[in-house]
């Protein structure tokens, strides 16, 4: 496509209430500009200028490399805006196409759509708009009566009359860059909010007689803009009613989801089912026949095939074919667990290894260790790795069996085959096929519990 896209992303939201720019907040996990650009990268445009304005220096961060950026300083206007972008596009001759950065359910299909019409009836502009039942807070188009677009009219601007049409403007346009400019410059700011509306461009090129035309959305809710906390919720159900449906044609079952939110860069395999209050986010991916849930909050994790998760917190960790993990664990960012391993209740691993087939089923705290294969860990079972300045390696090799109620003083290592007894603190190495224990002596002292009874019997304190 001979194809320039100018983003407008320069505004406040003031109706957010917010600290955070309008186009960073997220839906689905992911902020508002990023949905936009995604679907422009899709176009393959020759060049792409972002208008960013308010806090830019948040914004700019999350932008494609090869994205131009221009700052727009003062907001004064849709037509201002892009008139910012226009030395960005100095060296470009050709469409350019001018879109929202809060409109996140926009579809590449649309613009592609959009573009193809702009290019067909050789037009100069070609607008995309939509039909609502409900117009209010749009610029509503306003046609001749040859049904040919002579100008758009804002809300604050429109006249009773004008207020009741129903097809309104998105704000995505497709214009020829010699006539945009020309036009722009033309552009007065007398209206009700003193600004330079970039609608104003309809109207002077059909003044000039100059080919203007209109591509209607098939959904209307794809140019939903977000401009309140409100339609941000409004957003978010959408966005995440899209990539639901999408999974489950493609072979996942949602129990229920209208309670299940998945991000827009996960991936599930076939026959994966995902049980309510799930959350699935980032790049998280999932192998085929797992089940997740209920309860799940996976971020940036990988699964593999067959795995069974209930109520799990885990973040950055890999998981392998076939492992069992939770109810109620947490898998923090560096654990790997291998094929078969079981996490059970109550358990929390860090930046850990678990071995295949190994156990740890309750009550553990698992850090900075190398776990091997067949390992049994007994519940209460923690591995003591900090000591207030450096974090030390717990190693337990192949087979070992850790006795509930243990305590591994880091650096310690378990040798194969070797059983550490319950309740015992290691704070030596533990040779191979051996038995490690550390009690001090257990003493009886006989009649105490009956002696405490008859002291009480008197009324003294023991």
């Amino acid at each position: 496509m001979n194809l320039a896209v100018v983003v407008l992303a320069a505004g406040e939201g003031t109706r957010m209430k917010s600290s955070c720019p309008k186009v960073l907040h997220c839906i689905c996990g992911q902020p508002i500009l990023q949905y936009v650009m995604t679907e422009i990268e899709k176009l393959s445009p020759k060049e792409t200028v972002v208008v960013v304005g308010h806090q830019a220096e948040k914004v700019t961060p999350i932008l494609n490399k090869k994205v131009k950026v221009t700052i727009q300083d003062e907001q004064r206007g849709t037509a201002h805006a892009v008139m910012m972008a226009e030395s960005s596009l100095q060296d470009y001759n050709g469409t350019i196409m001018v879109t929202c950065g809060d409109t996140p359910l926009i579809r590449q299909e649309t613009l592609s759509k959009l573009f193809q019409l702009h290019q067909n009836k050789k037009a100069v502009a070609t607008l995309l708009s939509a039909i609502l039942s409900d117009p209010t807070g749009y610029g509503r188009i306003i046609r001749k009566a040859n049904g040919t677009v002579e100008r758009i009219v804002e809300e604050k601007d429109a006249s009773e009359k004008e207020k009741r049409v129903a097809e309104i403007n998105s704000g995505i346009y497709c214009f020829e860059k010699e006539e945009l400019f020309s036009a722009i410059k033309k552009i007065n700011c007398e209206n009700a909010q003193k600004e330079f509306y970039l609608t104003d461009v309809i109207e002077i090129l059909n003044k000039q007689n100059k080919k203007v035309a209109v591509s209607v959305v098939e959904d209307s809710t794809e140019i939903s803009g977000v401009n309140s906390r409100k339609e941000l919720a409004q957003a978010q159900t959408l966005m995440q009613s899209r990539i639901n449906d999408k999974l489950m044609e493609e072979g996942t079952t949602l129990i229920a989801p209208e309670l299940t939110f998945i991000g827009p860069d996960v991936v599930i395999g076939r026959d994966t089912i995902v049980y309510p209050f799930s959350f699935l986010e980032g790049k998280t991916r999932i192998g085929k026949e797992c089940c997740l849930g209920p309860s799940v909050h996976l971020i940036d994790v990988v699964i593999g095939d067959k795995v069974q998760i209930e109520n799990v917190v885990a973040e950055d960790c890999v998981i392998e074919d076939e492992v069992n993990l939770g109810p109620f664990s947490r898998l923090r960012p560096g654990t790997r667990v291998k094929k078969g391993a079981k996490i059970g209740s109550y358990v929390e691993v860090k930046k850990s290894e678990v071995g295949e087939k190994s156990k740890i089923p309750h009550l553990s705290y698992i850090g900075d260790a190398v776990i091997g294969k067949n390992v049994n860990v007994g519940a209460g079972t923690i591995t003591c790795n900090y000591d207030g300045v450096k974090k030390y390696q717990t190693i337990i090799e192949d087979d070992a069996f850790i006795g509930s109620d243990t305590m591994l003083v880091a650096p310690v290592k378990i040798g194969k085959n070797a059983t550490v007894g319950a309740g015992s603190a290691i704070s030596a190495d533990v040779p191979k096929d051996s038995l490690a224990l550390e009690r001090t002596e257990q003493r009886i002292i006989k009649d105490w519990s009956k002696k405490k009874r008859h002291k009480k019997d008197k009324g003294k304190q023991y």
